[in-house]
């Protein structure tokens, strides 16, 4: 901590410790001075002088070396008892006596005050040192000038204050110390702090402006711009003592102004980097539109143009035929937008379950009834455990993700490949897996599938938008389940889903008059 001057009034008991000391030692030399003689009773008399230098400065020590001199010629030279001195090479003796002295004590106070800036120097570096380690890991700009200004209270015992600029170019109270809200909300500091603001200069005690004020006002700069304005409560501190004081704030005022220069980069790169990730999330989501879209509308609109203009062509097979691929193309137009607008649900928050208890045969069923005119001569095969439990679950929900894996491992997998959908119950889960003989995905890709927008390297050739599996996790933790990826041996993928047959603990209360409660997550 910073050290203050002494009080005044304590030098009258420096002077009065300084004086006992002397009386003491005279009367241990006075019964002791037949065996020392006068020249170390001179000498022993330079032992107070010294002390009062180290301890209390210049004043003590020269009142010691007076005293000790008088001390010295009323009780130990001849004429005893008498200032007079029969021999005048004694006055020599005083005279050197008294310049040893001086010249001790002014060596004696002068490594005192060395100690004591030394001292004030590595109170302000451990200060400095302990704010910045403090502030270091602080991102947030209200946290942070909050620890800074308690901080800076705590090391000058003083109150201290912060104020930054308006967007309209006006200074206000950002953070303030413990118990200084008053002292903090004086109108004076607004202006003195717009002043010092503008012209990035001190103001206040010990400076060029507004010398005697009680605060001192000093611009938190950097060498690129002023980012504010710490304001310091110093009260009616001795003007020598400023200097130095000022020095320790300027220091701890740099130090300040580099944090919040550091958390509003990374606040302004943090907004750069989302700008980025959103432009080069918008870029993804318009090249995979492009790709996804054009393909069924190119076959819509030339099937829907044969039909139109070659209706005496075409016979009712080819015209079925036509009208299948209608089917099929706006089928896939349709779950592309399902994705899209499903994604936006999650992002934004609004994903609500609707959770009933549901027999896992029937979705299922649905999804595979919704899918048959896309398996393109794929083998299905469906093996559900006997005596499967009902589970809670949102079944249009868990259709959506049972529609996007098999479409998946239809899209990857070769034509005449198998698909196997199986399901069983292990303790408190049901366990459902849909497996593939198809591109497989590399192992580093096995997590990152289900990240939005990302397309595994062996599969990019093939159109996609990455957004099918991200919907499906999405969907499967507001379930309380999981959703993940392994190899299928040597060839293809399987996808695994863990979904609990019972209620959260916290949904079993609700559950109990009407299942089919809507249920937030």
């Amino acid at each position: 901590m910073i050290n203050q001057t002494q009080n005044p009034s304590n030098y009258w008991k420096y002077y009065g410790i300084t004086t006992l000391s002397i009386a003491v030692l005279t009367l241990l030399l006075k019964a002791c001075g037949p065996f020392l003689g006068l020249v170390n009773i001179a000498l022993l008399y330079l032992i107070p002088v010294l002390i009062s230098a180290v301890r209390w400065g210049k004043g003590p020590s020269f009142f010691a070396a007076g005293v000790g001199v008088l001390a010295f010629d009323f009780l130990f030279v001849p004429p005893v008892l008498s200032l007079n001195v029969a021999d005048l090479r004694y006055v020599i003796s005083f005279l050197v006596f008294l310049s040893v002295a001086a010249l001790t004590a002014s060596l004696a106070s002068r490594l005192r005050s060395q100690f004591q800036q030394a001292h004030q120097r590595e109170a302000s570096t451990a200060a400095l040192y302990a704010l910045s380690r403090q502030i270091t890991a602080i991102s947030d700009l209200d946290v942070l000038l909050n620890q800074i200004v308690q901080h800076v209270a705590d090391t000058l015992h003083a109150q201290a204050a912060v104020f930054l600029p308006t967007t309209a170019g006006d200074q206000q109270l950002e953070a303030y110390s413990k118990d200084s809200l008053d002292w903090a909300k004086d109108e004076s500091h607004l202006s003195i702090a717009a002043w010092v603001y503008k012209q990035n200069a001190r103001a206040g005690r010990g400076t060029a402006s507004l010398r005697e004020s009680a605060d001192l006002h000093v611009p938190l700069n950097t060498e690129s711009e002023v980012h504010g304005v710490l304001a310091v409560y110093v009260g009616d501190r001795p003007m020598a003592d400023m200097p130095e004081l000022i020095r320790i704030i300027e220091a701890l005022s740099d130090l300040v102004a580099v944090a919040i220069s550091r958390v509003k980069l990374a606040n302004e790169a943090k907004v750069a980097q989302l700008t980025a990730e959103s432009e080069k999330l918008r870029t993804a989501l318009l090249d995979s539109l492009s790709h996804e879209l054009r393909t069924p509308l190119a076959t819509i609109i030339g099937s829907v143009t044969g039909l139109l203009e070659g209706e005496d062509v075409f016979s009712p097979e080819d015209r079925r035929e036509l009208l299948m691929t209608i089917r099929e193309g706006s089928t896939r137009m349709n779950r592309l937008v399902g994705n899209l607008l499903g994604m936006v649900r999650i992002e934004s928050g609004m994903l609500r379950l609707n959770k009933q208890w549901c027999g896992i045969e029937d979705v299922v069923g649905v999804a595979l009834a919704q899918l048959k005119d896309s398996l393109h001569h794929r083998r299905m095969s469906v093996r559900l455990a006997d005596d499967l439990p009902s589970v809670p679950l949102d079944e249009v929900l868990i259709e959506q993700v049972l529609i996007n894996v098999i479409s998946n491992a239809i899209k990857y997998s070769p034509e005449g490949s198998e698909i196997v959908i199986e399901a069983v119950q292990q303790g408190e889960r049901l366990e459902l897996s849909v497996k593939d003989e198809g591109t497989g995905i590399a192992p580093y890709d096995l997590e990152r599938v289900f990240e939005k927008f990302y397309r595994g390297q062996m599969t990019k050739h093939i159109p996609g938008t990455g957004l099918g599996l991200a919907i499906c996790k999405s969907i499967i933790d507001a379930h309380h389940g999981q959703i993940t990826a392994t190899l299928n041996g040597k060839r293809g993928t399987v996808i695994h889903i863990s979904l609990p047959v019972q209620f959260a603990e916290q949904e079993r209360d609700s559950n109990d008059s009407n299942r089919s409660e809507d249920f937030n997550y």
